[in-house]
């Protein structure tokens, strides 16, 4: 849904396509960059993944039939889960060259507003809201257990470094959210050649093993070692997958990041470089405990990422696992600012403060609020839960959750957008779901053990970007029912009214009638300036919005005009620089000759049908505590004046 500049939703106008915001490179570049950027979450799976399957808070014996069994799970997880329903699929679903939950909710909502499945639209964004609200909390559960459980093979080095784990751990942390202000762009630059050497890292690690014990390679590619895991032991199994989706956390973030590397670079780099340096580990660590006594793999089974290592490299490998650790979490921080500015531009989010950090990379932006809020629940997550083990029980029920709704979404697109006969739709669809509920499902045992975590999180997420789109649907509906038209207006105010000189610029967020600040300031200054522009900043269900489409201007005739600006969900909004190019009204602006009304509401809270009343104070706070928005729109700040007015719900 388009959102005007105070966050209301409207109608999509259509146009031609936009550029993307795609890095540009040479393919090889562009992989590398992927590399180091999108794969970090999935790619430290390994670390901790194994692992919790075995020696979680449900145990599992290190013999042939679970191994061989959870092997067969992980590899067919990653094909269908992340090769094909997300690589293959999902990433075709892009909104003009952008991916994620909510990149694909407004491309739904566009085919909706264009006369296609209107009945779905107030279920499917729903839907979409509920994955974003999700992604908040595996945004805090990721970097915590990322980072803990790499430090934690400190322990395998020496155990004597067993009470130092959680100190450095949130040490690291809070340094990592401290340097977020100054941008990423310089560390970035290493990020992809540090991935290339884990990932390579991890593939010699897991081949070392493997040629100990061949078998596990074909054992893991047959599908029957997993049913007979499940025939064998149904409940253990159910629960085992709980673990195993650990291995595929991240899928998401494929498509989430499609707009910054494109396609074509994350589907090669993942299947021809990620997932077989994932699977060599993995199979490595099968094959490492298949080749120990019972006794010594019981032992093993407890890190047994870190003792794929010989004891004199298990240091080295400490400190490559934490550096990807690192990039990981800062990959997760990125996206959550991402999220949060794709939010605000949707009319989700109240207005927040966005630095941009780079003058040449517009996605890289940093939002204080988030930052400093994510830090404090990361730190807070390392000291209560204190291990990676106790916090693996609370991750997954956010990832697959998103997973499911994902399931639902393109579920829309294939038949909706895509026209998928349902011979060809279904038989797909049911193996997604399938695999998505079983995940899902495994999961929510895990609810008592730390799983409440995310979707308390997810709950709270969801009732804020609920609670802020509706109550500001509520007060422009309540602000339109006084408005007085405009045609009305300029021939009763134009004549008798006194002109002084310069323009006056009116931000308002409905395209009829008279903005209330113009009311207000006739009412108390009684005059109008020689040029009034009515100024209304609109956000598209694009990522970008370019050439003619970005302004529209409309001439009422007595030096009265109406501006309308046009931004995709993914730029930055500069009315400044937007009106120096504005063409039709006369003289360029000027910013010295330019004074800006803003309109600021003061709730009151009513028993009138809309919200409850709690939800109204809830809004109420968030709009007193939003950005203001003269730093929103980068207006010069002594050429704004506000007006205030009550406005009851």
């Amino acid at each position: 849904m388009n959102v005007s500049a105070a966050g209301s939703a409207e109608i999509p106008v259509d146009g031609q396509q936009p550029p993307h915001g795609h890095a540009h490179g040479s393919l090889s570049k562009l992989m590398v960059g992927a590399i180091g950027i999108v794969f970090g979450d999935i790619g430290t799976s390994p670390i901790y993944a194994f692992r919790e399957t075995f020696a979680g808070h449900h145990t599992l014996r290190p013999d042939a039939l679970h191994i061989y069994g959870v092997l067969s799970l992980i590899f067919w997880s990653m094909l269908i889960i992340v090769a094909l329903k997300y690589v293959t699929i999902i990433m075709r679903a892009d909104n003009k060259g952008e991916g994620g939950s909510l990149a694909l909710l407004a491309l739904i909502n566009r085919s909706a507003a264009q006369g296609e499945k209107k009945k779905w639209t107030m279920g499917i964004v729903m839907l979409g809201v509920f994955a974003t609200a999700l992604f908040y909390g595996d945004s805090m559960i990721t970097p915590a257990i990322s980072v803990l459980s790499a430090v934690e093979g400190l322990t395998t080095v020496q155990a004597g470094f067993a009470p130092y784990v959680v100190p450095t751990a949130i040490g690291i942390l809070v340094g990592l959210f401290a340097i977020q202000s100054r941008g990423t762009a310089k560390v970035g630059l290493l990020f992809g050649p540090i991935m290339l050497v884990y990932f390579a890292t991890l593939a010699v690690l897991g081949g070392v093993h493997i040629v100990k014990h061949p078998a596990v390679f074909l054992e893991m590619l047959n599908p029957l070692n997993a049913f007979k895991f499940y025939f064998a032991e149904p409940l253990p199994a159910f629960i085992a997958m709980g673990s195993v989706v650990l291995a595929v956390t991240g899928a998401e973030a494929l498509y989430a990041d499609m707009g910054h590397f494109g396609r074509r670079p994350i589907k090669f780099s993942w299947l021809f470089f990620v997932m077989p340096a994932l699977l060599i580990n993995y199979m490595g660590q099968g094959a490492m405990l298949l080749s120990q006594t019972p006794a010594e793999a019981l032992e093993t089974v407890k890190n047994p990422f870190f003792f794929l290592a010989p004891e004199t490299l298990r240091l080295p490998l400490v400190i490559l696992a934490t550096l990807a650790t690192i990039i990981a979490s800062q990959a997760v921080i990125s996206g959550a600012f991402s999220v949060t500015q794709q939010a605000i531009q949707l009319g989700f989010i109240p207005r927040l403060r966005i630095t941009h950090t780079s003058e040449h990379a517009a996605g890289q932006i940093y939002i204080p609020v988030v930052n400093w809020a994510l830090m404090v629940m990361v730190i807070l997550l390392v000291v209560m839960f204190g291990s990676s083990s106790n916090l693996a029980a609370a991750y997954g029920i956010a990832v697959t959750g998103a997973m499911l709704i994902d399931g639902v979404l393109i579920s829309v697109v294939l038949f909706s957008l895509w026209k998928w006969p349902a011979w060809k739709a279904i038989p797909l669809l049911f193996i997604f779901f399938t695999i998505d509920i079983l995940y899902f499902g495994a999961n929510l045992l895990k609810v008592p053990d730390g799983g409440w975590f995310p979707l308390l999180i997810g709950a709270i997420a969801f009732t804020l970007l609920t609670t802020w789109a509706k109550g500001r649907k509520l007060m422009i509906d309540r602000m339109a029912e006084a408005s007085l038209p405009i045609e009305v207006f300029i021939k009763s105010a134009a004549s008798s009214a006194t002109r002084v000189p310069g323009t006056a610029v009116f931000m308002t967020t409905s395209m009829t009638g008279v903005p209330h600040a113009l009311l207000h300031n006739l009412k108390h200054n009684k005059v109008l300036h020689e040029r009034v522009m009515l100024l209304t900043v609109r956000i598209e269900d694009v990522p970008f919005v370019i050439g003619d489409r970005r302004i529209e201007t409309k001439d009422y005739g007595s030096g009265f005009f109406r501006v309308i600006l046009r931004y995709g969900f993914m730029e930055e909004i500069d009315v400044p620089a937007a009106l120096a190019k504005v063409k039709g009204i006369g003289t360029v602006c000027k910013m010295m000759d330019t004074s800006f009304f803003l309109a600021r509401q003061t709730l009151i809270a009513s028993a009138r049908p809309g919200m409850a009343i709690w939800r109204e104070k809830l809004f109420s706070w968030m709009l007193r505590n939003a950005e203001s928005a003269m730093e929103f729109f980068k207006l010069p700040t002594n050429r704004v004046v506000e007006l205030g007015s009550q406005v009851e719900i």
